[in-house]
């Protein structure tokens, strides 16, 4: 009895371009902080090359095929949480931080087209890929099991291990995947499918293991009991096959196949008890379970027709039975037992579903394992955010606090003063601060980067008008396109859409008026300090612009000078120190991801803020202590200075050329941290521009594209509008006026009566005289056909063969009778205006007569006889109505 399976066939689907999409979300989510600069166009073309292969193109029944389709499956397995798929609204264009690609899957089953299947299902969604990618790892399963070669006992494990997880897989989409898509999917991914082929992947794999028990020869009750599982199987698929939902797609020979199975392997569970039977010496048992399983035989060889070669099972159990039947007649005698009396038959339940494995292919490799999960980078955003938070702060604390020392120090004209107690000599201090200007550029590079400050600021202001500009273009556009049509235009509105972009537009706003009001300060600063900034980079001009003086040369050595020199020294550790802190702030970092991927694996949730908190806090918590205590050291630091200076003051001698010098010096001393602080907030502002201006680029980049979208769906949305107007109907004609109600569908205008005939005899027969002789027809010959009007037309010209149809006829019509004679226009009589030569003044109808089997025929009335040559004056045109 040869067997084979059934093959579930594969899904066929339509290129789509993944390369494009994926790129761009990668280009605005993932560039920011915590993202990555990465180019991934070269995996994103694998990918999509890896996609074609694996749901375009013919798949053969090999590992091969498999192992390709299962590290697609892999692939998007892994970018599930890092490129999400998902579908939105169809009436809105996808935002730049949106993938909308659309996948389209034909039914596996519809065979209605030459190449692909009738019904399909369009989806922008990764879920929805992933479902139809391992469903055809599941048909694939299938087709790979039914090519084994079953006589085989490898042939058989592999069928086995294949039908399976092919079980495995169908049961995975019906339990975790198709629930949220059973309104808009194809028959192949319903329910009630996925149910069936998993219950038909399962029977035959415990068909498989029960063809390999047979091969090794087991124990008879183990071989029944597996019989008996198939069959129950096949009776379960058997049942769900006949849904009528979808049971004209399954291919014909299945349910033939399918209710042949299941008789079959119920007729080998009896066959193999028999044997049992035999074995025991129960022959009255033997002799009834053969012949139930001839009967099962019979009947699914009925049932499977052409689809299974039953014949050699069926001769088998048929001899069995002859012999056992045979032997208990001349030998045994037992009494053969009704079948209910019979032990049931145990099922042995071998086969199950195996459960997915993670990833499918152990040969897979991410190809985007530099990219993050989205929850996690949008966490590492958070974080970020928060980090330079604490570090601005901090940073901000330490020179708030060390420029309001050097200011202190500066109009205390300290160190200066208690370095030039000669008067003549330009201090130490001063010459040092000039060297460290000019090494730092000097006031050249202060103009250089006032200069640069404005074209940086207008160029980032440019960029964010452009995108605003943009932005209006298409909301008034929309605007006026949506009170023409009203409640036609039914997409979106572009304010509505546009809220989160003019958000974000108003931000950079903001952050440009702040950057311009700080560039006014900056400005400021640099016009009151530039004089003496320059002159600090020329020391040869310092002995000449600084005033001398000759203060006591008793205070070189006093207490006071030494104190404030000492005082000095701890003015300068304390700004080593601050500079050592502020670095290290700056340069603090920790391995936060790894933390937001563990959070992420274990709740499937990142829960960024308590995570962040306490991240930050256990990292800059010793930095902030030794920023707070810098800062009360110098709190005490400069108490000290001030009770030290005021003493050193009082011992000086004061005078004019004294106070002017100490002057210039503290000018000197504030120019010197003015060029610093300048440098500092210049160099910072130059590079906050260059970084807006990437931001605000982007920014551009996402309003054109939002914009360019939506002028192809308004282009779109336009053209449907304009057909549906154009298949509106029109309005109703007019009425037609009461000169124009003949013709079809109106009534025929009544014409004036025919006048009477002339009363004066000399008249009649002048006219007599004037009408030619009318000349007799040949014999035999028929009568001239006469142009006559039909009713609904216009009433002149009707001797003009175009016009000629057959006369209206009376209410008494005798359809025997022959027409009255029309009597011809007399020799130069003029015709009325509007008529023909030759045609009567009047017709003699005044209305249409009914349609023709409606007209009784009516005898009663004699009818003169008609006369189509006879002289006008025996032609009284009354004549018919009169006798009616």
């Amino acid at each position: 009895m040869a067997s084979s399976f059934l093959a579930v066939p594969l899904k066929k689907s339509s290129e789509v371009d993944l390369v494009k999409p994926l790129e761009k979300f990668i280009k605005n989510t993932y560039s920011g902080p915590g993202g990555t600069q990465d180019d991934f166009v070269p995996q994103l073309k694998e990918l999509d090359k890896l996609r074609d292969s694996a749901t375009c193109k013919t798949l053969d029944r090999h590992d091969s095929s498999l192992e390709l389709i299962q590290k697609y499956y892999d692939q998007l397995c892994a970018i599930e949480a890092k490129l999400p798929i998902t579908e939105n609204q169809e009436d809105e264009p996808p935002t730049p931080y949106q993938i909308r690609v659309n996948f389209t899957w034909y039914d596996a089953f519809d065979q209605g087209m030459l190449f692909l299947g009738k019904m399909k299902k369009t989806m922008s969604s990764g879920d929805y890929e992933r479902m139809c990618v391992l469903f055809n790892i599941g048909a694939l399963m299938s087709q790979i099991a039914a090519a084994q070669n079953l006589s085989m006992d490898d042939g058989l494990k592999n069928s086995a291990k294949y039908l399976q997880q092919a079980a495995g897989v169908f049961t995975h989409i019906k339990e975790s995947m198709a629930g949220p898509f059973q309104q808009v999917v194809t028959p192949d991914l319903s329910l009630e499918m996925l149910s069936t082929l998993s219950v038909v992947m399962l029977a035959q794999a415990q068909e498989a293991i029960l063809l390999k028990s047979i091969q090794d020869k087991m124990k008879e009750a183990i071989i029944a009991k597996l019989s008996m599982q198939a069959s129950d199987l096949y009776s379960d698929a058997m049942k769900q096959a006949q849904n009528p939902h979808f049971g004209d797609l399954l291919p014909k020979e299945w349910i033939p196949t399918l209710a042949g199975k299941q008789a079959m392997y119920h007729a080998q569970a009896e066959y193999h008890m028999s044997l049992l039977a035999k074995k025991n010496k129960n022959i009255g048992e033997e002799i009834a379970r053969l012949k139930h399983a001839l009967e099962l035989a019979k009947t699914g060889s009925s049932r499977a027709g052409s689809t299974m070669d039953m014949k050699d099972f069926i001769g088998k159990v048929q001899r069995a039975h002859d012999a056992a039947d045979k032997d208990n007649n001349f030998i045994y005698h037992d009494r053969v037992p009704e079948l209910s009396t019979l032990p049931a038959i145990g099922r042995a339940v071998v086969a199950k579903a195996l459960p997915l494995s993670k990833p499918m292919n152990p040969k897979s490799s991410d190809l985007f394992e530099k990219l993050v999960p989205l929850a996690v980078h949008q966490a590492l955003t958070g974080y970020e955010t928060r980090k330079a938070d604490v570090v601005n702060r901090e940073v901000g604390r330490l020179r708030e606090a060390t420029q309001l020392m050097n200011s202190v120090l500066a109009s205390f004209n300290l160190p200066a003063a208690i370095e030039d107690l000669s008067g003549d000599t330009v201090p130490q201090s001063i010459l040092d601060k000039g060297a460290a200007i000019k090494e730092r550029g000097g006031i050249e590079k202060i103009n250089q980067l006032i200069q640069d400050l404005p074209e940086l600021l207008q160029r980032n202001k440019e960029v964010l008008d452009e995108a605003n500009r943009v932005l209006d273009e298409e909301e008034k556009t929309d605007s006026e396109l949506r009170a023409n049509f009203k409640e036609r235009w039914t997409r979106t509105p572009s304010a509505q859409l546009y809220s989160p972009l003019r958000a974000e537009g108003g931000k950079y706003q903001s952050i440009l008026d702040n950057a311009i009001h700080a560039d006014t300060i900056v400005r400021e600063k640099y016009n009151k300090h530039a004089e003496n900034i320059t002159l600090l980079c020329k020391p040869e001009d310092l002995t000449g612009k600084i005033p001398s003086s000759s203060p006591a040369a008793a205070l070189q050595n006093s207490k006071c000078v030494t104190d404030l020199r000492q005082l000095m020294e701890e003015v300068e550790t304390i700004k080593a120190e601050r500079d050592v802190i502020e670095s290290e702030i700056k340069e603090a970092k920790t391995d936060i991801s790894s933390k937001f991927l563990t959070a992420l694996a274990q709740d499937g949730v990142v829960n960024e803020e308590s995570l962040s908190v306490g991240e930050l806090d256990r990292m800059f918590s010793p930095l902030q202590k030794q920023v707070t205590d810098s800062v009360s050291r110098q709190e005490s630091l400069m108490g000290k200075i001030q009770t030290a200076n005021t003493e050193f003051c009082q011992q000086k001698q004061a005078s004019g050329s004294a106070n002017q010098r100490e002057e210039k010096l503290k000018d000197l001393a504030a120019a010197h941290d003015a060029f610093m602080e300048l440098l500092g907030n210049l160099e910072e502002g130059t590079k906050f521009y260059n970084e807006l201006l990437l931001l605000l680029v982007k920014f551009q980049t996402k309003c054109n594209d939002i914009v360019f979208a939506r002028k192809t769906e308004k282009d779109e949305h336009l053209k449907d509008l304009q057909e549906n107007i154009a298949k509106q109907p029109s309005q109703s004609a007019p009425a037609p006026p009461a000169y124009q109600a003949s013709g079809p569908g109106g009534a025929a205008k009544a014409p004036p009566p025919r006048p009477p005939p002339p009363s004066v005899q000399p008249q009649q027969n002048q006219q007599q005289q004037q009408q030619p002789p009318a000349q007799q027809p040949p014999a035999g010959s028929q009568p001239p056909q006469l142009n006559m009007p039909q009713a609904g037309q216009p009433q002149y010209g009707y001797n003009n063969p175009q016009y000629y149809s057959p006369p209206p006829m009376p209410t008494s019509y005798n359809p025997y009778a022959t027409m009255q004679y029309q009597p011809p226009p007399q020799q130069g009589a003029t015709a009325p205006y509007g008529q023909q030569p030759g045609a009567p003044p009047y017709p003699q109808q005044q209305q249409a007569a009914p349609p023709y089997p409606q007209q009784q025929y009516a005898p009663q009335y004699p009818q003169p006889a008609y006369n189509p040559y006879a002289p006008p004056s025996q032609y009284n045109p009354y004549q018919q109505q009169q006798q009616h």
